[in-house]
């Protein structure tokens, strides 16, 4: 059983955000944030990159005093999800993985 805190895969990362998103339509920086398992001062570039790369659109909201940024899939993002990160996924599964399929294996 791997801890929070185990290393994940830049790759795996993005996958993760892009998938959250398509799954829940948009979310706000800190539910997507906290679903991912991400630290926002030390992931914030990945989004910042994925959305400057048209993968994901952010929108800024007013509620009531505070700006929320609420992040969308693009369908860019979906295509590069479906065409190239589920295909290497499935090439070089995660760690995780290879470790429940050995032990269920013995």
């Amino acid at each position: 059983m791997s801890s929070p805190s185990s290393y994940r895969d830049r790759i795996y990362i993005i996958k993760d955000i892009i998938l959250l998103l398509v799954q829940y339509g948009e979310m706000n920086q800190t539910a997507l944030v906290s679903f991912c398992g991400l630290n926002l001062k030390k992931h914030k570039p990945i989004l910042d990159e994925l959305e400057s790369n048209g993968m994901i659109a952010s929108i800024e909201r007013q509620l009531g005093k505070r700006t929320v940024t609420i992040y969308k899939p693009s369908p860019k993002g979906l295509e590069f999800c479906r065409t190239i990160l589920e295909p290497y996924e499935k090439m070089f599964p995660r760690r995780k993985s290879v470790v429940e399929k050995k032990e269920n294996s013995t």
